[in-house]
């Protein structure tokens, strides 16, 4: 654990010397772009002049940069802080410092100064600070697929707001945390597993599962009910070598459902509904679905004439699949799906599922004799479910989304794994980029969840170019 925050705080301090030295190399393409490259316009020739009248603007830009940096809190170390929030405070501190720069250079009126060269230099060090800051994220998500620099975190507490945590660490891998299992005072609960979180007893448990499974990383997800008990458990967990956190349960509520406002310093917070995708967001994401269809639909209808010729002619039958399945809020729909079996595969079901000792809610066969061999191929790469697009366009699915359950699995729902449903399902989402038939039920719901309480365009957008290298590689499908 002290070698973990040895790292983090080497790679933090290392940044502002790094940043300082790419603003310095800022400065000199930007002289080589407006002088030698002569970029936009020409300088002419009783113009031009050395690099050396531009040292002294070029050192306070720097400092102005980093005393910029330093005090909006580019260099603290925030676990979990988004990419376009650095590059705001970057372009930000940028701005500023050119602004300030050019304001120095109309009150000395120096007899060499290209506002041309300065644009030139911005742009060099939003390019190259932002850069740093990519290639950074890039290196810190190998290593922690490769296990380095993961936080081992036990949480404590399977409520409302132990969950929502165990969902966004299960959903955002590149924060780097690693879950070795959860603590509960409900015996029933603490000896269960949710997905592949491990359940691990009762909080008499603490101390010994800190040390059996070297974690690093406490997070208390109590209600304040529990006050006394949390003390002590922040007690116990340092004295076993763990650092702890605690995560205010504001009546069990997402901080998305909080609005705070202030009445002359006193804090009031405003509580509004569960968040759902609305009016605009919701158009937004219709028009993506329907934009990126339109593209593909050429390479779309190719496959989808390639594929049903095979199967017709593998074994002549339906070429599509028709299912029921569980839809937005509980509505049923048709699902439309390219055969991948024998016609009658489905009053063989049960019976699997029990020979196989499947999880009825989520049951997948590696080894399925009903799988015909055109079936075998369009499942492992996906393409079994590309008349799903039919929904699609039909308003019943989005390309995004959670899977949709069939009645009987909704049937065997507990409450907590009906807030999947709160959206529209789609072809592709968080669990199957995660792991697809890998990841089991419980872990998928929270999964779903996530994306449900979290959802943007961005996200969209990431699922999606996640979900081609899963499909290519073949992760997790059978």
């Amino acid at each position: 654990m002290n070698a973990q925050k040895a790292s983090s705080a080497a790679q933090v301090d290392l940044f502002p010397w790094l940043d300082v030295v790419l603003a310095l190399a800022a400065f000199a393409i930007g002289y080589v772009m407006r002088y030698q490259l002569q970029i936009i316009r020409p300088v002419l020739e009783i113009n031009t002049t050395t690099f050396e009248p531009y040292i002294p603007y070029m050192v306070f830009y720097v400092i102005w940069l980093t005393i910029q940096y330093r005090g909006s809190g580019l260099y603290r170390h925030v676990r979990g802080r988004a990419y376009m929030q650095e590059l705001f405070t970057i372009v930000n501190g940028v701005t500023n410092a050119t602004v300030i720069v050019m304001a120095l250079s109309f009150i000395s009126q120096p007899l060499f100064f290209s506002r041309l060269m300065l644009v030139w230099v911005a742009l060099s060090t939003v390019v190259l600070l932002g850069g740093a800051r990519i290639i950074k994220r890039m290196i810190d998500a190998h290593r922690r697929a490769q296990g380095i620099g993961v936080e081992r975190v036990l949480i404590v507490g399977a409520g409302e707001v132990g969950q929502a945590v165990l969902r966004t660490m299960l959903a955002r891998k590149e924060l780097g945390y690693g879950l070795v299992g959860y603590l509960d005072d409900d015996p029933e609960i603490g000896a269960t597993d949710l997905g592949r979180v491990r359940g691990l007893g009762g909080f008499e448990n603490l101390a010994a599962m800190i040390e059996q499974h070297r974690v690093n990383l406490v997070v208390i997800t109590l209600t304040w009910s529990y006050h006394d008990q949390i003390l002590q458990m922040v007690d116990t967990a340092r004295r076993a070598g763990a650092e702890v956190r605690v995560v205010p349960d504001l009546f069990q509520l997402n901080l998305r459902q909080v609005q705070v406002e202030n009445l002359d310093g006193i804090p009031l917070l405003g509580v509004t509904g569960k968040p759902k995708l609305k009016g605009i967001e919701r158009m937004l994401k219709r028009l993506m679905d329907l934009i990126i269809i339109l593209v593909t639909l050429p390479v779309i209808l190719t496959i989808f004439a390639l594929v049903a010729l095979a199967i017709w002619l593998e074994r002549k039958g339906p070429i599509i699949y028709a299912q029921q399945r569980i839809g937005e809020n509980g509505k049923p729909f048709t699902i439309y799906k390219f055969r991948s079996m024998i016609p009658d595969a489905d009053k063989y079901q049960q019976e699997m599922i029990s020979q196989y000792e499947q999880d009825p809610l989520h049951p997948k066969f590696k080894d399925d004799w009903r799988v015909t061999r055109v079936g075998w191929f369009i499942r492992r790469t996906s393409i079994d479910e590309l008349p799903n697009l039919i929904n699609v366009v039909r308003g019943q699915m989005s390309l995004i989304g959670p899977r949709p359950p069939t009645p009987d699995e909704v049937a065997m729902y507990k409450p907590w794994h009906r807030q999947r449903l709160e959206t529209m399902p789609g072809i592709t989402g968080l669990w199957q980029v995660s792991g697809r038939s890998d990841v089991p039920f419980d872990e998928m719901c929270l999964l779903d969840i996530y994306y449900i309480e979290n959802w943007s365009i961005s996200l969209d957008v990431q699922i999606l170019m996640m979900t081609l290298p899963r499909v290519l590689l073949r992760q997790g499908a059978y």
